[in-house]
């Protein structure tokens, strides 16, 4: 798709691609770590119905990790090691003004 704009330096033309649905999800999956909330942002984004989206969220959905603990073996007279690793969210908090 394409459109003529007419401009003092003449004729210019823009084009609009909208974007494929494989990109709307992966703008949802930047925006939130909820799947239903990725759903319809995708549906939003390309203006389709969620039931169309869902499944194609679901198959690009990102697999959960657990939190990770290792823990080194006990030396003698040395301290133990804990690593505790885990991915910190990304949502955003209301702030009451």
């Amino acid at each position: 798709m394409s459109e003529t704009w007419a401009t003092k330096f003449g004729l210019r033309r823009v084009r609009h691609d909208p974007p494929t649905l494989e990109e709307a999800i992966a703008a949802a999956q930047g925006l939130s770590d909820e799947i239903e909330e990725q759903i319809e942002i995708a549906a939003g984004f390309m203006s389709m119905p969620i039931d169309a989206v869902r499944a194609e969220v679901l198959k690009a959905a990102k697999p959960v990790k657990p939190a990770r603990v290792v823990v080194a073996p006990n030396r003698e007279g040395a301290p133990r090691t804990v690593i505790v690793e885990r991915k910190p969210s990304r949502r955003l908090r209301p702030t009451s003004v």
